[in-house]
């Protein structure tokens, strides 16, 4: 008998098929190489014939090199936190593209000398937030936050009302953020009720700053009470409010959101935000506020080890300047809209052989933004045993499973790609149809 090891092909001559050396010019010979290392162990274990080795290495290969998989996002949460909250804008995206060579992100090529780093993105934030004398750029939410407390607060009080002490996803605890600065918490109020008094009988002369923040992923209702900032303003100390969701202006959609030009106009000292939320950037921390504040954050030597780069700078100037972000077309989607679209999803599904309903189906805002609010719309349900085989499909397709339903809803869904979700439905109502027997 043949050893069948004696029909492994080459390393080397599998390596310069031309579709494998394009392969590796897209992926790294590294990639290539090992997944023909691994075809090769399969035509000695006798699962593979030789001559399909190229193949097999060709069907093996990622499409990039990174392991990320572009998803459609069908749940009907528009800031979904596990699908990287907001999908950036088309503007955002070639502005990647510009970032990801030399380009003149700390150089004055009127000058030939070094500029301000990321001065554009800083431009547009305060064209956004004209209330705000100055802005700053950290690497997230949080990062603002820890940022401020820092400069302000380390070896102060940080007076905060106790109903404000939030936890957030993945067990994130706003009271251990502040506390790791070095700062003490002096915890004033009860859950539910806070009052002007409370926060005025904790100041003293250890008091760094009032730090007031919006409960995002929660509502209170009932006996409750809060003080707004405008009263904390008149404490005599600077109030650091941080708002979560990264709305700069109201919004006549979310009238219950904070947001930055409110917290400012009524005198906050510094507002913090996160930039990939309702604000549609990428993951950013916005510090926005008083001249002399922002400087301070900005000289402090945390600022350095929180600095962005040159892809998020350019990534928010782009939301900021630019058309507006899927995020805020999810936001304000016209519900009649939302119908038609899923009924002609749902026609084109039933034509296909699947079993399939239009149903009302409420969206959120989702990734601490707007806790509450229920955006009106319309969904696709299918069996829930679909659910898996959707996600691991190509494109991915994750819809939400409720009520023993699996919904898919296209607000979150850019309308040329409805033709990808009906096409990922219908593959997988194909493969779960039993193929024909020789007898039928």
């Amino acid at each position: 008998m043949d050893d069948v090891r004696r029909g492994v092909p080459r390393t080397d001559s599998l390596l310069a098929d031309p579709r494998l050396v394009a392969a590796a010019a897209r992926l790294g010979r590294p990639t290539v190489k090992a997944a023909v290392l691994a075809a090769q162990q399969r035509v000695r274990g006798g699962k593979l014939p030789a001559a399909a080795v190229a193949d097999s290495v060709l069907e093996s290969l990622p499409v990039t090199a990174t392991t990320l998989r572009a998803v459609l996002n069908a749940t009907g949460v528009i800031l979904h936190t596990n699908l990287g909250r907001a999908p950036l804008s088309a503007a955002a995206r070639q502005a990647l593209v510009v970032a990801s060579g030399y380009v003149d992100v700390e150089y004055d090529r009127d000058t030939g000398r070094r500029a301000r780093r990321g001065r554009g993105a800083l431009s547009a934030l305060r064209a956004a937030a004209p209330a705000a004398q100055d802005a700053l750029v950290v690497t997230n939410g949080a990062a603002a936050l820890v940022l401020a407390a820092t400069a302000l607060g380390a070896g102060r009080e940080i007076v905060i009302s106790r109903g404000e002490l939030v936890e957030i996803g993945d067990g994130f605890r706003l009271p251990d953020l502040l506390t790791s600065t070095g700062a003490r918490l002096r915890e004033v109020g009860t859950t539910n009720r806070t009052t002007l008094a409370d926060y005025s009988s904790a100041l003293g002369p250890d008091t760094g700053f009032v730090c007031k923040v919006h409960p995002a992923n929660f509502r209170m209702q009932g006996f409750t009470a809060a003080v707004p900032t405008a009263q904390l303003v008149g404490l005599g100390l600077p109030v650091v409010v941080d708002i979560g969701s990264g709305l700069l202006a109201p919004d006549v959609s979310l009238p219950a959101e904070p947001d930055a030009a409110g917290a400012l106009a009524a005198g906050a000292a510094l507002v913090t935000a996160s930039g990939d939320k309702l604000l549609g950037g990428p993951q950013a921390g916005l510090v926005l506020g008083q001249q002399g504040y922002v400087d301070q954050l900005r000289r402090h030597p945390l600022a350095r080890a929180l600095r962005v780069d040159k892809l998020t700078l350019a990534a928010l100037e782009a939301t900021l300047r630019g058309p507006q972000p899927p995020v805020r077309a999810a936001v304000v989607a016209d519900p009649a809209g939302l119908a038609r679209r899923a009924e002609a999803l749902a026609e084109a599904l039933r034509r296909g052989g699947a079993e399939c309903a239009v149903v009302p189906s409420e969206g959120v805002v989702g990734g601490g933004g707007a806790p509450g609010v229920l955006l009106p719309g319309w969904a696709v349900a299918l069996p829930a045993e679909a659910a898996r085989a959707l996600r691991l499909g190509s494109p991915p397709v994750i819809g939400r499973v409720e009520r023993d339903r699996l919904l898919l809803d296209l607000r979150c869904v850019p309308p040329e790609e409805d033709a990808a979700v009906r096409d990922a439905v219908l593959a997988v109502v194909l493969a779960a149809v039993p193929a024909p027997t020789s007898d039928s």
